[in-house]
């Protein structure tokens, strides 16, 4: 086998090896828009977070918010329970993953439509029963789609197999608030299981909603 021959083989599996999946920290602000005269922008952004940092290793993912009722959410593959543990409660109520009340009814993608932190971002824009939901993602930042084949809910695998990594962007439709949310760091590191772990004697519950 002569040597251009192999230095093609090797470029030809650089190009086709799937990409390696992000492990790390995304921190994003957070910008609401509300939807009911009841509240304003302003209570929306106190209550939910201004400030999200998500970390994501393999099939699990947590966000740590800044609000005052709002104090960070879980993603337990193992389980496919979606942990929301909230100010005004000792309890972790959960959502089971395999369980969408919403239907995405159509999937449209532009290409190179943002730049975000300097990656080339596609738009992925699902029109649901629940509002419309838009993300901005970037090959570079891929994910193992397929841990999340479970992840019903919020509709996160419907994204994930249409996208394969992390959004830098979003925008989220529904009947209370317009939210947008802005990466404004990316730091690949290594993360510890802990990190996905329940904090210790932390009480948990079927979520009512």
């Amino acid at each position: 086998m002569n040597k251009l021959l192999v230095l093609a083989l090797l470029i030809l599996a650089t190009i086709t090896s799937p990409a390696q999946s992000f492990e790390g920290k995304i921190t994003y602000t957070l910008s609401y828009k509300s939807n009911i005269s009841q509240m304003t922008d302003a209570q929306w952004s106190s209550m939910m977070g201004s400030v999200q940092e998500y970390y994501i290793k393999g099939g699990n993912y947590k966000s740590v918010l800044n609000g005052t009722i709002m104090q960070w959410q879980l993603y337990s593959n193992a389980e496919n329970r979606l942990y929301s543990k909230m100010s005004n409660s000792e309890t972790a109520f959960w959502n089971d993953g395999s369980s969408n009340p919403d239907v995405v009814l159509e999937v449209k993608l532009n290409r190179n439509a943002i730049d975000i932190l300097g990656y080339n971002c596609d738009e992925l824009i699902l029109i649901c029963k629940s509002g419309v939901q838009k993300y901005y993602f970037s090959s570079k930042l891929a994910v193992d789609f397929l841990l999340y084949e479970k992840h019903k809910f919020g509709n996160w695998y419907d994204y994930l197999k249409e996208s394969k990594a992390v959004p830098l962007k979003s925008i989220s439709q529904n009947a209370q608030f317009t939210m947008e949310s802005v990466a404004v760091e990316v730091k690949e590191m290594k993360l510890n299981e802990e990190v996905f772990q329940l904090p210790q004697n932390t009480k948990t519950a079927k979520s009512p909603y």
